[in-house]
């Protein structure tokens, strides 16, 4: 059985989204337990420039899809651009990161090929007798499911934010294989428009290698400057749970949680959080979680790093302070 893993990388206008590289740690991991080899595919137009970089990874091979009907996406696009690619490849295991352009194509490119699709997964293991087993949570990250793929190939995956590690992708040398679909204008239904933007800026927290979130512990909106101070002082990004920005204290593009982004950055300082299991499905990809609480029975102590106990209106300005004074 082949033992390929192709990871789907996904940029836009030249530009990574960074899960992408978490992705295609996942397929190197996942293509040493199995036997087989990695593989990655980037879709676009004028995609050199991103494909060479991909050249630079410990890969079998890039394969560089163009085409001009995929200069921007569309599901119908992608779905047909993919389904020919694994027809040629057919790789065993293809992956995705779990972004909202992956939820929008994946399964139907899975529907194309009569396949299953796990969404949203925290990790993959192969099991006794080779059998692929993705882990997906459920209830609010309350349980962990092992969901076992049966028959033949190819499976389908796309992995939550955090799961794997993007530093974690082995540099090497990799052959980049252009492939030109088969794509008809009447095929692709969707007639894309300018990007929706909500705002002067729109925060992809995603992104972000620190993150200091803040929770009702700032008790009111006059607040909030206080841990803006500490987040400029850390050159972080600005979050919170649910409740500050259900009150309006804080845009909703600034949610961290089950019902708001899911982070994995190098840092995360909560402030005032106390750990509700909603928030912590959001933040516990993170690599290193500060907390600041005064009650030392709240549930973030559990999966924090380091914890401070106490006032938070006496701590913020003083770490403000120590970190100003550090640089």
């Amino acid at each position: 059985m082949n033992a390929t893993v192709l990871a789907v990388m996904e940029q836009r206008g030249g530009a990574w989204n960074p899960m992408s590289f978490e992705t295609l740690a996942a397929a190197q991991q996942l293509a040493t337990e199995l036997g087989g080899t990695a593989t990655a595919v980037v879709l676009g137009r004028g995609i050199e420039a991103v494909a060479a970089e991909l050249a630079g990874r410990q890969l079998a091979a890039v394969y560089a899809i163009e085409h001009d009907l995929l200069a921007s996406y569309t599901p119908d696009g992608y779905a047909l651009a993919l389904e020919q690619l694994i027809a040629q490849v057919k790789p065993r295991v293809v992956l995705f990161p779990h972004t909202y352009q992956v939820r929008d194509f994946m399964p139907k490119l899975a529907t194309r090929l009569g396949k299953a699709a796990v969404s949203d997964a925290i990790a993959l293991r192969v099991a006794e007798g080779g059998q692929l087993v993705a882990v997906r949570q459920l209830f609010q990250g309350k349980v962990n499911a092992d969901l076992r793929f049966t028959g033949d190939g190819p499976h389908f995956a796309s992995l939550q934010a955090g799961a794997y590690r993007a530093e974690r992708v082995a540099e090497g040398s990799a052959p980049v294989e252009k492939f030109v679909p088969v794509i008809e204008g009447p095929q692709v239904r969707t007639r894309p428009l300018e990007l929706f933007r909500s705002g002067e800026r729109v925060v992809d927290l995603g992104a972000a290698e620190i993150i200091v979130s803040v929770g009702r512990g700032i008790q009111e909106a006059g607040n909030i400057p206080l841990v803006e101070q500490l987040a400029a002082a850390l050159g972080a990004e600005l979050a919170a749970s649910r409740p500050i920005c259900d009150a309006g204290w804080l845009p909703m593009e600034r949610q961290v949680g089950s019902s708001g982004q899911t982070v994995a950055p190098k840092l995360y300082l909560a402030v005032g959080i106390s750990g509700a299991i909603q928030h912590l499905v959001g933040m516990k990809g993170s690599r290193t979680v500060v907390a600041i609480n005064k009650d030392p029975n709240a549930p973030i102590f559990e999966v924090a790093d380091y914890g401070i106990v106490g006032d938070l209106f006496q701590v913020v300005p003083e770490l403000t302070e120590a970190i100003k004074k550090a640089k």
